[in-house]
């Protein structure tokens, strides 16, 4: 990867960082949930605004350095970078569609480390945009939004959100408006937390919406512009998935790497077995290739052009291999990869994730699928 000499700085700040903060604080997060003090550092440390213009109090940096801290915090709890995705993946909506206005508001206030949500999936509606329920009625100079959601990440936790709701009940995808609510209105009620296989470091609710009044700037973007604002948002969400899925794999293989040299059957460590060693072949080539994949579109976004196929690409390839390389990182450890004392049955769990949120690996593969079919 080309590197600029400031992305190389602050790659190896945050590589640091992850090592004596985040990573010793991820399987205290499995048990524990959301751990506020690393991200009261994470904030201290100017990651929460990272990528966000200089003039609303962001570091000025793009998608490539958007990626580089993804990654490399994904090496030290999967966790915490994808917390960082949700936030960004709802400020970004802000970035992208807010009025200067709205801008000037809320984009210093996810800089400063203020907690970020973005509200899309329903009990009934995920992908299935369309099928949205949680409306929003137009009542004067007020929007009365009533509904809910489910599976929020950093739902709980989060001061400002992003909401998707139906403003023209009967058009489709094309009637879903995007609004943005601020935690401490009145009507918006946090549901109870979600016992979750993995990715526990994560704050995950449903949320309620009851005769919730917002004004009628609280509109982000257009009338009706709702599906838009959430797929172009995904898009850049879905690179992140990809550094995630990089960063984790090379977690997993680092601590099975370790084991295998250690470990000994047969009068020599078992990294000396070819069925062993060829695991770690494959590991190592999916972990290069969800790597350069992940750069690679991080760099086609950076410099504008639309990457909605690359980055559905890179999510479902990043996903499955990561999940993959976890699970054979788990068999390399045999019966101790099966115990909740090491590592690496978290990573399994946290791996499963990957393939579920920000689109599942089935519905983009359709999207791929379609698109590559029309090309």
């Amino acid at each position: 990867m080309n590197f600029t000499e400031e992305q190389e700085m602050i790659r190896d700040m945050v590589r640091e960082f992850t090592k004596k903060e985040v990573e010793p604080r991820d399987a205290w997060m499995d048990v524990s949930g959301f751990d506020h003090d690393l991200h009261k550092k994470m904030s201290e440390l100017g990651l929460m605004g990272i990528h966000l213009p200089e003039a609303y109090g962001g570091g000025g940096g793009d998608a490539v350095t958007s990626a580089i801290v993804i990654h490399e915090i994904a090496k030290g709890s999967a966790s915490e970078a994808l917390f960082l995705d949700a936030h960004w993946l709802a400020a970004d909506c802000i970035l992208h569609h807010g009025t200067e206005e709205q801008k000037k508001k809320y984009l210093p206030m996810a800089a400063a480390g203020q907690i970020f949500a973005f509200g899309l999936t329903e009990a009934c509606a995920g992908s299935d945009v369309a099928g949205i329920k949680s409306q929003a009625v137009s009542e004067g100079d007020s929007w009365i939004l009533n509904g809910g959601k489910a599976w929020i990440t950093n739902s709980g936790i989060a001061d400002v959100y992003v909401i998707l709701a139906k403003t023209e009940p009967d058009a489709g995808a094309r009637g879903v408006s995007a609004f943005i609510v601020e935690a401490d209105t009145p009507g918006l009620i946090v549901g109870k937390h979600e016992n979750k296989m993995g990715m526990r470091g994560t704050s995950t609710t449903e949320l309620s919406f009851d005769n919730l009044r917002l004004p009628k700037d609280a509109l982000l973007g257009n009338l009706g512009s709702g599906f838009k604002i959430a797929m172009i948002a995904l898009d850049g969400a879905r690179i992140s998935i990809g550094a995630i899925s990089a960063g984790l794999s090379e977690h997993a293989m680092q601590l099975a790497k370790k084991y295998a040299n250690e470990r000994h059957t047969f009068g020599q460590p078992i990294g000396k077995h070819q069925g062993i060693m060829f695991k770690f072949a494959d590991m190592s080539a999916g972990i290069r290739a969800m790597t350069l994949m992940t750069y690679n579109v991080a760099r086609i976004k950076a410099e504008g052009k639309r990457h909605t196929l690359e980055a559905a690409e890179v999510k479902l390839f990043g996903s499955e291999t990561c999940f993959k390389i976890c699970n054979e990182c788990l068999q390399v450890f045999g019966g101790y990869g099966y115990s909740k004392e090491y590592h690496v049955e978290r990573f399994v769990r946290d791996a499963k994730l990957l393939q579920i949120g920000e689109g599942t690996s089935e519905i983009l593969r359709m999207l791929i699928g379609s698109t590559v079919l029309a090309q």
